[in-house]
């Protein structure tokens, strides 16, 4: 392979040196090591030996020659100059080689820059030393970027299976074209050639020679159980989400507890991306429970189900941080972070209040506008001028906020309207950023306290057993495949859907609104209850958003609403969504009962509040 290689960029450069001196495209064209040919690479020979994996021993990358990998960028350092080429001189006047272009040395990938310039070069003929003319120096462009094996994502993800792993990051030399082609937390398949592998194994540096994107592939179908629930439940609109919702993660709450939550969950998952695309459809949700343990581990087995799930530990940045590049070239390198790493995913970033002030506040303005700005000072890292870079920030964040916490105790108690939840520990502009806000109260009859103690109980004795028959019949890879496949369905919605939701907004916004204080609803408002429609279509399987997904994201929102501002005229119980215990078919059908009067309530709201709204019926 080599050998191939080797000889087709000696044949190239032949021939383009016969092709130009003959056409005379170059004036001082003298002799044929004035033509450097780089030959792209796109693919290798799907062969063990042509991979490169930090992840598995041994580890023996010392040779010079074409590996490919794949990988996830984790950091990556600001543009830089190096020597593409330079011309030598022999330092001897007498010396034929003294003029000319019989010395030209340039850049090959897989050696270091010290193999073009260094001032230990001798003549060939009359070995005095060489010398550099500098007015032939040729200069390119460089950037390091380090990337990780996708598989080691799993450290990231707060779950272990008891097998130990190795990884390591991967330092990648872009060079010329190949610079600011890659971005930080995007996946990309990578050719190149080792320029430095240490002794001790712990530096792999590879020389880029093609850089090609990744896509994850489209998964098939479910699995036959949903396939078969699915059908089952096809004569609503409601069931089979219900159900999703009720079994979801049995293994950590017994099913039918926290099944709000679990079903928020749900569409945020379905809301990720595997795609080279913009995530804008973004459903952050922030939970308000006493049981912090519990909900801690209900989240982190959540995050396992996507590729990108990514738990934030305090001891790291969720955003990206500055720090100087290790390789001595002078750049800035910027580490990529929580947030950045969840790209498409999730990221889960704990208890709100273990978070400093200032880290808040920068949330705060993430969730805002989507974006975070890493400003570098050039005095600080030896450059002129000072820099910015923006990253979009494409992932959802989960977070919960601990309701029985000592400082909360201590806390004076503020006067709170209807429903409305007591949030004075955490900056209310920060609560407002987050586009679900949920009372995960155990206490209460959404969350029945007996059958999670029971539960724990039992996992005690049996942390592997599969307690409960839903557990059987629907695993956790039932789930991932569900979730995948949901997740890339392409859904619109129907002219009815729209119309119930610019309705909902508007009369919502007109009834959140005051002449002080102005509306409520900030500009997002009308994205999220989008966003929540799309979620609860795909999580059904379906690509048409209808009035029954709207009907259940407005519940959502407007139990969220009523939880920041208070209870309205459209006034939505707390277990709207999910008024009664799911044990057979019989409730399944009452809750449909109650969500259809739900929906009827819903669209008298709309025609009484919302002005120039019209809601169809499905006759007409």
């Amino acid at each position: 392979m080599e050998f191939l290689v080797t000889f087709l960029v000696c044949l190239k450069s032949q021939v383009c040196f016969i092709a130009v001196k003959t056409l005379s495209l170059i004036g001082q064209l003298q002799t044929e090591t004035q033509i450097n040919i780089v030959l792209k690479l796109t693919h290798l020979p799907p062969l063990p030996s042509y991979g490169l994996d930090l992840c598995e021993f041994p580890l023996d990358y010392t040779s010079q020659r074409f590996y490919m990998m794949q990988g996830i960028v984790i950091a990556m350092t600001t543009v830089t100059k190096y020597t593409q080429g330079a011309r030598f001189l022999c330092s001897d006047e007498a010396c034929p080689l003294s003029k000319g272009f019989q010395y030209i040395r340039v850049h090959v990938p897989g050696a270091t820059e010290s193999a073009t310039i260094r001032n230990d070069f001798l003549c060939n003929l009359c070995a005095s030393s060489l010398q550099e003319d500098r007015k032939f120096r040729v200069l390119g462009d460089k950037q390091i970027v380090e990337i990780i094996a996708t598989k080691a994502l799993h450290a990231f993800q707060g779950h272990s299976n008891n097998q130990p792993f190795r990884f390591q990051s991967v330092t990648i030399f872009l060079r010329d074209e190949s610079v600011n082609k890659m971005n930080i937390g995007n996946e990309y398949k990578i050719i190149g050639i080792p320029t430095c592998v240490k002794a001790s194994q712990t530096a792999v540096c590879i020389e880029a020679n093609s850089i090609t994107f990744c896509n994850s592939k489209v998964p098939s179908g479910i699995s036959d159980n949903f396939r078969c629930l699915l059908s089952l439940t096809s004569s609503s609109c409601w069931k089979f989400t219900a159900i999703l919702a009720n079994i979801f993660a049995s293994q950590i709450t017994p099913p039918g507890t926290y099944n709000l939550l679990k079903l928020c969950l749900l569409m945020s998952l379905v809301q990720t991306t595997d795609r080279n695309k913009e995530l804008e459809d973004c459903l952050d949700i922030l939970i308000l429970t006493s049981d912090t343990l519990l909900i801690d581990r209900l989240l982190n087995f959540s995050i396992n189900l996507v590729p990108r799930g990514i738990r934030h530990l305090v001891s790291t940045e969720i955003f990206p941080t500055l720090s100087r590049n290790k390789y001595g070239t002078g750049a800035v390198s910027i580490q990529a972070g929580s947030a950045l790493l969840a790209k498409g995913g999730i990221c889960f970033i704990g208890d709100l209040a273990s978070h400093k002030k200032d880290k808040l506040e920068q949330l705060q303005s993430v969730l805002e506008s989507r974006n975070i700005t890493v400003y570098i000072p050039g005095k600080k890292f030896g450059e002129d001028i000072d820099q910015q870079m923006t990253f979009p920030v494409q992932c959802s964040f989960w977070s919960f906020v601990d309701m029985d916490s000592s400082s909360r105790r201590n806390a004076q108690k503020i006067n709170t309207l209807i429903g409305q939840m007591d949030c004075s520990l955490i900056p209310a502009n920060l609560v407002e950023a987050f586009g679900l806000l949920i009372n995960c109260n155990e206490s209460s009859p959404c969350h029945p306290f007996l059958p999670t103690v029971q539960h724990t109980l039992k996992k005690a004795i049996n942390p592997e057993g599969l307690l409960y028959a839903a557990s059987r019949q629907f695993t956790t890879e039932d789930f991932e495949k569900l979730l995948a496949f949901a997740k890339n369905l392409n859904v619109e919605f129907s002219l009815e859907a729209e119309r119930m939701t610019h309705g909902y907004y508007l009369a919502s916004r007109r009834i959140r609104t005051d002449s002080i204080c102005g509306s409520k609803l900030s500009a997002s408002a009308l994205k999220y209850l989008v966003f929540l429609s799309e979620a609860h279509a795909r999580l059904n399987l379906r690509n048409k958003v209808l009035k029954e997904d709207v009907l259940i994201a407005a519940l959502l929102f407007e139990t969220s609403l009523t939880l920041k501002y208070g209870a309205t005229v459209f006034c939505v119980a707390p277990n709207a969504v999910f008024p009664f215990e799911l044990y057979n078919e019989e409730y399944l059908e009452q809750r449909d009962l109650y969500l259809t009067q739900c929906q009827q309530q819903l669209e008298q709201f709309i025609a009484t509040y919302g002005p120039g709204t019209t809601i169809f019926s499905s006759d007409e």
